[in-house]
């Protein structure tokens, strides 16, 4: 069975790998639309800016505006997903089931609402079955803390946030291991509901 391990990130939009059930990598995908969230960025700015002359009064037109970006970015996402599990014959597509209640804190906190993970997945999964494939969701605990190979938990880097440091000193993308791990528990998972 072969499968497309995706990891959805704020960084990077998506990593999707195809992997088969004895841990081989057969090909690696990060997909990424700068330009869309730049624009998004963008817009989110002006309302800020807006809100904070005018109140936040009248700024319905700059939000429908947003979300209407942001739907078109979570389509071109999902399609990127579905093309790659397509072009590589996968059987499943895996995802990290993502359920994000309450309120959001930080600085972060408006990118996390603006973020589609859960439109994605959708879109993915209604692309999938049209082809064939099967979605399945993975629970999500841990999959970015430790690293694929076994070697514990990661170090990530101060700089660059997408770099992460292993136990053993490599140095690797903490997407792309995520992306590996989503992969290795959906067959652990599989293999395990086989045994009595």
């Amino acid at each position: 069975q072969r499968v497309c391990a995706v990891d959805l990130g704020l960084n990077t939009d998506a990593v999707c790998s195809i992997m088969t059930s004895d841990g081989t990598v057969l090909a690696r995908k990060f997909i990424d639309f700068p330009s869309d969230k730049d624009q998004l960025k963008h817009v989110t700015n002006r309302i800020r800016g807006f809100q904070q002359k005018r109140g936040g009064h009248d700024v319905g037109s700059f939000w429908a505006y947003a979300k209407r970006l942001n739907e078109e970015l979570a389509k071109k996402i999902a399609l990127s997903i579905a093309d790659f599990a397509v072009l590589y014959q996968a059987d499943c597509v895996v995802f990290e089931y993502l359920d994000m209640k309450g309120g959001k804190k930080g600085k972060n906190a408006q990118k996390l609402s603006l973020w589609k993970r859960n439109s994605i997945q959708d879109y993915v999964e209604h692309k999938a079955h049209r082809c064939g494939i099967h979605v399945s969701r993975i629970c999500a605990a841990g999959t970015s803390k430790y690293a694929y190979d076994g070697s514990g938990i990661v170090k990530r880097d101060v700089c660059n946030h997408s770099l992460a440091t292993f136990s053993s000193g490599k140095k690797y993308n903490c997407d792309l291991s995520a992306s590996y791990n989503i992969g290795a528990r959906y067959f652990i998972r599989e293999i395990q509901k086989s045994l009595p």
